[in-house]
């Protein structure tokens, strides 16, 4: 029997033909269509910050923090070692350090700040931090959000605002006046209601004192617990009303406000969302007694803004992952970007993807005209719910297909794409899902028909470029006469879809803008990426979007 010399070291084979780790990458230098729409929306002075933000997410050293901040959940702390109440949630420390780099690169506060393009600007900050970790974009957008609900109660804005903007992230549990800034949750949903949240059932009793109350009820999400204060509804002898219910009272001592328990979520690993129960929880009016749905829905525009960029971020992070790897990894012979079949189904993704980001700009760019042009406020209640359901419903099977150009590689956990993948529905889902969504699109139509007028203005400056999109903006203008909850998903993807032929029409280079005419509105399009008959540049349409 022959014995193994000892000395002998096990070894394995040369590995060859593996792409790449797709990282230390300026994620806005890498994003050219980014770029030009950072520019083109009015956002110029905040490209440095884009660029800056851009390195530091698509750096080695991020990319890994997002990594062990998803590996590792955050866990609830109800109780201290002596059994007093703590209701607080513990973090990795990654968590905290993508904390620091968002609110410090001013993802929360360029809108407020920036005497130009801010809603636009804090867009494409939320779409490059979103590739490195969308669960951190959460807390980030609802603090952002919260300033024009805020602004309803002018001495309670007068207080919170400068901490908003502050740019500073603090992670310490402490009342807010003693932190350097602050992060603004939301507890809306009830277990009963759902989307109805005129079904809640949290009550407000007044304390004696002008503007504060003592809200007692349960709430079945509050997403991120650990912000320093939450917007919220609850029924006053007015009716349903919006609060803003601190972690701490104003003498110092913890608000009433008990974490249950923390949601097992599918995605969004990195961040907290929770049931708490609030007994008598102390908390100031905000806006008009009785008319909190009408307040914080101010909120619920901005953070489904975000949705709509966070997908569109998602969605980019997928592709560049796919164009990477099939630009580096070799079958049969040649690279898989350089098969025609695997072109054409990159070239597709590029398309889906840029048409997902110009919506999100042309919404933002809505949100930044709107105090000065009736148009743009018009465009901006009517697109947002259009764009955030067509983009966000996109997003899940867009993150498949380019996990799918990974073959076996995308499917492990080792590869962002699984990640990127359980991250997806939560924009769906989250600030109304989809039947809520296309209802609000009708409701508002038929509340403010002057929305309508605006979509139809916008689509017509479009007339002309191409036959295809003619016909689908006069069908449009035909259905407008029957509008119904039966056919409003059907509308307002056509509506979706007829907008972001319109705006590549109007904006992006002519490859881009006639492919995606031909890919989404002819007669013979399919069903799936790259199945889309005739023929498109490919080579130009992924060389625009090679992240490089």
């Amino acid at each position: 029997m022959k014995h193994r010399n000892p000395r002998t070291r096990l070894g394995t084979h040369e590995v060859t033909n593996q792409a790449s780790p797709f990282e230390d990458v300026n994620l806005y230098q890498a994003d050219t269509a980014l770029r030009e729409t950072v520019q083109r929306a009015g956002a110029a002075p905040a490209a440095a910050a884009c660029n800056a933000l851009g390195e530091r997410a698509g750096s080695a050293e991020v990319q890994q923090w997002a990594a062990r901040a998803n590996g590792n959940p955050p866990r609830l702390c109800a109780f201290d070692r002596f059994g007093r109440r703590l209701d607080e949630v513990e973090f990795h420390p990654d968590y905290h350090r993508l904390m620091a780099l968002g609110l410090e690169t001013r993802v929360s506060s360029i809108a407020w700040t920036s005497a130009q393009g801010g809603h636009a600007a804090h867009t494409a900050l939320m779409y490059l931090l979103t590739q490195a970790d969308a669960g951190v974009c959460c807390p980030f957008s609802m603090t952002y959000a919260s300033v024009a609900a805020l602004r309803h109660q002018p001495e309670v804005a007068e207080e919170w605002e400068p901490r908003i903007t502050a740019a500073a992230y603090d992670g310490r549990s402490l009342p807010a006046a003693e932190k350097t800034g602050v992060t603004i949750g939301m507890a809306m949903t009830e277990k009963q209601g759902g989307s109805d949240v005129r079904a809640n059932t949290t009550s407000a009793a007044r304390t004696g004192t002008a503007g504060e109350y003592e809200l007692t009820g349960h709430k079945w999400f509050c997403s991120a617990p650990m912000s320093d204060a939450f917007l919220t509804l609850a029924r006053t002898g007015a009716g349903l009303s919006c609060f803003l219910m601190p972690r701490w009272r104003p003498d110092g001592t913890r608000n009433a406000i008990r974490i249950v328990r923390l949601k097992d979520k599918l995605g969004d690993r990195s961040n907290a969302s929770a049931e708490i129960e609030l007994d008598a929880a102390w908390g100031r009016l905000v806006g008009e007694e009785g008319h909190g749905v009408r307040t914080i829905l101010d909120m619920v525009q901005g953070t489904r803004l975000d949705c709509l960029a966070g997908s569109a971020g998602l969605m980019r992070a997928a592709l560049a992952n796919a164009i990477h790897h099939c630009s580096e990894r070799r079958a049969f012979g040649r690279e898989l970007i350089r098969q025609e079949a695997m072109a054409r189904v990159l070239a597709d993704l590029a398309l889906e993807q840029e048409a997902a980001l110009a919506l999100a700009f042309r919404v933002a760019r809505a949100f930044d005209g709107a105090a000065q042009s009736d148009h743009e406020a018009a465009l901006a209640r009517i697109l947002t719910p259009i764009a955030k359901y067509w983009v966000c419903k996109r997003a899940p099977g867009f993150i498949y297909e380019a996990m799918e150009c990974l073959g076996g590689n995308g499917y492990v956990e080792e590869s962002p794409l699984p990640r990127l993948f359980r991250q997806a529905p939560v924009n769906s889902i989250w600030e109304g899902s989809g039947n809520v969504i296309a209802l609000d699109t009708l409701r508002a139509i038929g509340r403010q028909p002057v929305v309508l007028g605006a979509l139809l203005a916008e689509l017509d400056e479009a007339r002309g470029f191409d036959e295809r999109l003619d016909r689908k903006v006069l069908a449009l203008k035909d259905s407008t006469g029957n509008l119904a909850e039966a056919n409003a998903r059907h509308f307002v993807e056509s509506m979706a879809l007829a907008f972001q032929a319109a705006i590549l029409a109007r904006t992006a280079p002519a490859v881009v803008a006639e492919a995606f005419v031909r890919a989404r509105l002819g007669e013979d399009c399919g069903h799936t990426y790259g199945a889309f008959a005739g023929d498109i540049d490919t080579a130009a349409l992924i060389e625009r979007a090679l992240p490089l």
